[in-house]
């Protein structure tokens, strides 16, 4: 699409934000939106946000790019009515931190709403407007600790251990970004806007690694019935293994990678049976089994590795250190880093941005506005088309999905279309279904894809026979949009490139994610969220203070996490979303492609950008004051989390603890006991939640985060996401059952492509369509 707009060019957003917020009104800016940052005399505190480079706040420096600024003084009655008039004439307010930017303007986002029927206004607090801990403060490491993904990290004894510090901030971005761009969406449609009270703990327990969410996790009904207190159980799900220049990690999953494994092992006696086509029997013979994995690697360099995985068809990864990685050759043939002046004078190499928007990156372009430097005015013309469907629908009703993606990354983005009023056309073939089709013996369909795929239609389809493309080519040139993630190159293979695509339908959205990325030495590579967590430095990240039992392999712990799946089916979902906006501006489509590692860099930036200057020597780094503390409590395994961040809270700290040790002061407590002592005083600080008491957690339960989706086919009910976000005028996702494979041929044939019966079972019998037996699902 060369010379076309940005994907939401036209779309105007007024920034209230502090650091909490910043980065989602970064995303917008970064696919096209006209982003005006407001600040009071003296710029906002986040200018002074550490750590530092050469004196320049690194967060504050990556995370206003590509916006414009105004200085507003509350103060002063021009700079008042300045306020009203910008606040106008956007399309999206958001404010961020406690009370907010608003506040010093004698209002609210709410009220802003209020007065302004057609503005989507969205409030950004740690732990929303509404609730007993709507005064808690909020670090990363609190968010970890009370959404349970401390509970799952580290250790399977001792002290949990918590993820790099930034994903949970960036991911709670991302889901901001998706909600208020859903709602901006609606109002397209209905001409109404809507007032968001947005919650960053909510969006880390729904948007990180879900504890009732896809995959991983997601038996928690089960896992319930078993005591499980979520402590890892399960270190080598995704084994490492160290070898002669460091550590490799391979992410065996299907009989056709295990079959490569073991040739490479040399066809091993012991494990010819085929029983060890199962991941069940192999994680058995697991002892045994890493023996001959260890011996193999012990004498070979990350990259031969590497390379021998590859030939044999074994996923397999070096793990890289953040350096390491961000000199690698592929993210520079990538264009995955910009090299840019953070501020003048002070250069940096920072992320690019999520996006590949029709072939090029939708991301870092121009340096966060210069505190002297005043917009005082929108500089785009707003697009407003006229109202098509009543206030109250679902934002996204008459939007057809074609469904080509699997696992979590592919399954999640779906879902979030399904869930909004999609018609989403879930596609399988028979011989290769999806892998969350995985299920226990005593299944009809596992927790997981019950999950991932309700409030969708099941189409059984061979895609690759002549017969299947051209059937699908009918559904192409009768919907809205293609998802898939598979390995690059794939769908032009099967003989729908994105230019096939166009051709059949000009105004379709083709929104993709892999690996790596679909250009680059890496873009073919075998890759899941583990690999890509090794590959791009996450895992050497996530490490304790604490040495690893002398038992241990390494001193890694991110093996239970599925990081960053659930985020990058967000990413995918904003830049779909923006795709159809764009399209209903434009009347063009867009091909939107998300690379999980450079999703990843992304998510980290501040961290990345900060230690690549350290290790380059490019300037005088002032790192980040604050302490984050993992104390046991009292009880079995019972553990809080407090955050330091300054004097200020040093000195809070010591008015609640007196002259007492803290580790001691916390072991006399239980974690909530401690935490609500220390969050009186202003100290952030969390309990580590586990799973089975996160559905009882007032402050969700009181918000309606979560509702249970019952299955037919499955014994209880699953607690599942309720939606992306509380709105005024968008209700909560329906909870139509997952279907079984092509649970719904028949009626897609039918109704989408008018095929008669005969037609249909004439398909059926040649192969080209498969259709499930009734089950008695009702959807």
């Amino acid at each position: 699409m060369l010379g076309s707009e940005p994907l939401l060019t036209g779309v105007r957003v007024l920034d209230l934000c502090d650091d909490s917020g910043d980065v989602v009104t970064r995303l917008l800016a970064d696919l096209g939106a006209d982003v005006i940052k407001v600040e009071p005399p003296g710029g906002s505190p986040a200018r002074k946000a550490r750590p530092t480079l050469d004196g320049v706040s690194v967060p504050f420096a990556l995370h206003n790019a590509n916006k414009r600024g105004v200085v507003l003084d509350p103060a002063n009655d021009d700079d008042r009515r300045q306020f009203v008039e910008l606040a106008g004439g956007a399309d999206i307010v958001v404010d961020s931190g406690t009370p907010g930017l608003a506040a010093a303007f004698g209002t609210t986002c709410a009220a802003l709403a209020d007065r302004f029927s057609r503005l989507v206004a969205m409030s950004v607090t740690d732990f929303g407007a509404e609730g007993p801990r709507t005064s808690w403060r909020a670090t990363d490491p609190v968010l970890y600790a009370m959404s349970t993904a401390l509970s799952r990290s580290g250790p399977t004894t001792g002290t949990p251990v918590l993820p790099p510090d930034g994903i949970a901030s960036t991911t709670a971005a991302v889901q901001a970004t998706w909600a208020v761009l859903v709602a901006y969406f609606n109002r397209l449609r209905c001409g109404t806007g809507d007032y968001i009270d947005f919650s960053r703990f909510e969006a880390v327990v729904l948007t990180l690694d879900p504890p009732f969410g896809t995959q991983g996790q997601a038996a928690t009904a089960r896992n319930g019935r078993e005591g499980w207190r979520g402590r890892p159980r399960n270190q080598d799900s995704y084994p490492i293994f160290a070898c002669r220049d460091g550590y490799v990690r391979i992410c065996v999953l299907a009989p056709r990678q295990w079959r490569g494994m073991r040739a490479w092992l040399g066809e091993p006696e012991q494990f010819a049976d085929p029983v060890f086509d199962s991941i069940a029997a192999r994680t058995k013979a697991f002892g045994e089994l890493s023996q001959l994995m260890a011996a193999l690697f012990a004498d070979k360099t990350m990259a031969q590795l590497v390379a021998e995985g590859q030939a044999h068809g074994v996923p397999i990864a070096a793990v890289l250190s953040p350096s390491e990685a961000l000199e690698s050759e592929h993210l520079t043939a990538a264009g995955a880093l910009v090299d840019t002046e953070l501020a003048p004078g002070v250069t940096a190499r920072v992320p690019a941005g999520y996006w590949v928007v029709d072939g090029s990156h939708a991301g870092y372009g121009t340096p966060a506005p210069e505190l002297g430097y005043t917009d005082e005015r929108w500089q785009i013309t707003q697009f407003a088309p006229d109202a098509t469907q009543p206030v109250g629908a679902r934002p996204l009703e008459g939007i057809r999905v074609l469904d080509l993606g699997v696992i979590v990354a592919g399954g999640e983005l779906s879902r979030l279309f399904g869930d909004l009023g999609a018609e989403v056309i879930k596609i399988e073939s028979a011989g290769y279904p999806d892998g969350l089709r995985q299920k226990r013996p005593d299944q009809q369909i596992s927790e997981s894809f019950a999950r991932a795929h309700r409030n969708q239609l099941g189409l059984g389809l061979e895609l690759r026979s002549a017969a299947g493309a051209q059937v699908f080519s009918r559904l192409v040139s009768a919907s809205d949009a293609v998802f898939a993630n598979f390995k690059p190159g794939t769908l032009a293979a099967l003989g729908f490139s994105y230019e096939r695509l166009c051709e059949l339908n000009p105004g379709l959205v083709l929104a993709e994610s892999s690996a790596f990325g679909d250009t680059g030495p890496w873009s073919k590579r075998l890759g899941y969220g583990p690999l890509v967590r090794a590959t791009i430095g996450v895992t050497r990240l996530w490490t304790s203070p604490e040495p690893p039992a002398p038992a241990a392999r390494h001193a890694f712990y991110d093996a239970t996490t599925i990081f960053p799946d659930h985020v990058v089916g967000r990413i995918s979902a904003i830049g779909a979303l923006a795709g159809l906006i764009r399209r209903q501006r434009d009347g063009i489509g867009a091909r939107i492609h998300v690379s999980q590692a450079e999703a990843a860099i992304n998510q980290l930036d501040t961290l990345y950008v900060t230690l690549a200057a350290a290790a380059t020597g490019a300037g005088d780094v002032e790192p980040d004051p604050a302490t984050h503390l993992v104390l046991p409590c009292a009880g079995d395994d019972e553990w809080c989390v407090v955050s330091l961040r300054s004097d200020a809270d040093r000195q809070a700290l010591a008015t609640v603890i007196g002259d007492t040790e803290l580790a001691d002061w916390t072991r006399a407590r239980a974690p909530l006991q401690a935490a609500e002592a220390l969050q009186a005083a202003g100290v952030p600080a969390g309990p580590m939640n586990r799973v089975a008491e996160l559905a009882d957690d007032p402050q969700l339960r009181l918000r309606n985060v979560f509702s249970d989706m019952v299955h037919p086919l499955l014994e209880l009910p699953l607690p599942t996401e309720a939606g992306p976000a509380p709105y005024r005028h968008i209700p909560p996702a329906p909870q139509r059952p997952a279907p079984l494979p092509g649970a719904d041929t028949r009626q897609v044939c039918g109704d989408v492509l008018g095929m008669t019966a005969d037609e249909i079972d004439q398909l059926i019998t040649d192969g080209v369509l498969f259709a499930a037996e009734p089950s008695g699902v009702t959807r």
